[in-house]
């Protein structure tokens, strides 16, 4: 009677232990972009980076291409899940959920070097790699889209003169130009670049946010 359980016991081992592997795949795969870059990554040193059989890798996912969409797409959940939880335990002004945005995109969870020269690398491919572009191209809309209405919420509020979507543009495209920086490593700082997305943040909506943080009203 008992006989279901240990093979429904194995079978929930055998997925916990291929999703570890896959895991360990993709992490090895952010290593080896950030160390070698795109061009240099190989099926072999990223089995080797994961101290896993080549054959193991072959068997996961077949191919470098298919090895790349799926850290290409972990990254792109994990960076929008980061996003998404920093909006839903923020304050309910828009202010505050602005604050909350820019705050999670200098987070270092999301800076580390390697993390940053990764998506370099992806960003690198992408305009030849339309894969690579529909992975992220929902989620970048998504995003925008959050920033498009938080603009319009404090233009409603505050009277200010500017366009909405415009402002959304300009401050989101800040951000990205900052992340480039940091991923060029040319000595700008994790901090020093949060600070400056701030200053962005100030001249847009200075009856909402101050350096320090969202004014209240």
């Amino acid at each position: 009677m008992d006989t279901a359980e240990p093979m429904a016991g194995e079978k929930k081992s055998r997925k916990a232990s291929k999703e570890i592997r896959k895991q360990q795949l993709i992490e090895a795969t952010i290593d080896s972009l950030a160390k070698r870059g795109y061009a240099e990554t190989t099926l072999a040193n990223v089995a080797d980076g994961a101290k896993l059989s080549r054959g193991i890798v072959n068997f996961h996912f077949e191919s470098k291409e298919n090895l790349l969409i799926a850290t290409l797409q972990f990254m792109a959940d994990e960076y929008a899940q980061h996003w998404s939880n920093a909006l839903e335990k923020a304050g309910p002004s828009a202010a505050e959920r602005m604050w909350a945005l820019v705050a999670a995109d200098f987070d270092r969870r999301m800076t580390t070097k390697r993390k940053l020269a990764a998506w370099c690398a992806f960003w690198g491919e992408a305009k030849s790699r339309p894969t690579y572009q529909a992975l992220c191209g929902a989620r970048d809309l998504k995003y925008q889209r959050t920033f498009e209405d938080l603009c319009a919420e404090m233009k409603a509020e505050g009277g200010y003169a500017y366009d909405a979507d415009s402002a959304a543009l300009a401050i989101c495209s800040s951000m990205e130009g900052l992340w480039l920086r940091l991923m060029m490593s040319d000595g700008l700082t994790r901090e020093a670049a949060h600070k400056a997305a701030i200053e962005c943040l100030v001249g847009f909506f200075p009856k909402h946010i101050g350096r320090e943080g969202p004014i209240k009203t």
